[in-house]
């Protein structure tokens, strides 16, 4: 599996052009792009990365590209990101490694938002395999956990007793439903609950796909 992410990551660096300011993801996928990134730098490259986390920041470091904030910039040319599900009309759950606001605030200013996954993340509706994460604030989370709970779902604390912070010094609720029929107006009931930063669900976003799998790579484009 992680030879797929390996090549849809690098069909996706294929987008990357000199001179670019390039958003940076998060993930196991976005890490072998981060990595593709990197050797361009090395052959010359002029490029400039917007990481999407901490720990991504820290391996765009490592591997010589130089970064920027996202306060410095006004678009990012093209993103790079993996994603947890993928359905038929290209639209996303993200997060599940942590990211999900600072990956949607990079996302929001993409003129390009190249998403790399192998054919297992591919779905017929959202929420069928993964979890969809909400990242919310600390306060009142327990009660901020029965609100989501009332819009069909389980909601787990990610990391249980032992919560997961995030980059940003918030929570993570890991809602599973059954499926999710209309992302659309979930995405709407979630923020309206007090309390949620953000959720996973990345709509209209993704500009294109890159799909891999036993029988080669694939590229859908919105």
């Amino acid at each position: 599996m992680s030879e797929l992410k390996r090549q849809a990551a690098e069909t996706a660096v294929g987008y990357v052009k000199d001179g670019m300011v390039v958003g940076l993801g998060t993930g196991s996928t976005a890490y072998f792009a981060v990595e593709a990134i990197g050797r361009l730098v090395d052959q010359g490259y002029s490029l400039r990365g917007v990481p999407t986390s901490k720990a991504t920041e820290d391996q765009a470091r490592k591997c010589g590209i130089p970064l920027l904030e996202l306060d410095q910039v006004d678009r990012i040319d093209v993103t790079i990101d993996g994603a947890d599900e993928v359905d038929g009309r290209m639209d996303l759950i993200k997060g599940l490694g942590g990211a999900l606001l600072r990956e949607k605030m990079v996302a929001y200013i993409s003129n390009q938002k190249v998403i790399v996954v192998d054919e297992s993340k591919l779905v017929s509706k959202l929420g069928q395999k993964a979890p969809l994460p909400v990242e919310v604030v600390p306060f009142g989370h327990k009660r901020t956990g029965k609100h989501l709970e009332s819009l069909g779902c389980r909601a787990e604390l990610r990391g249980g007793h032992t919560p997961f912070v995030t980059d940003n010094g918030n929570l993570i609720f890991h809602c599973r439903f059954e499926c999710i029929d209309d992302p659309y107006e979930l995405e709407l009931q979630l923020k309206q609950i007090p309390g949620v930063v953000e959720t996973g669900l990345f709509l209209r976003l993704a500009t294109k796909v890159v799909v891999a799998g036993e029988r080669g790579i694939e590229v859908r484009e919105r």
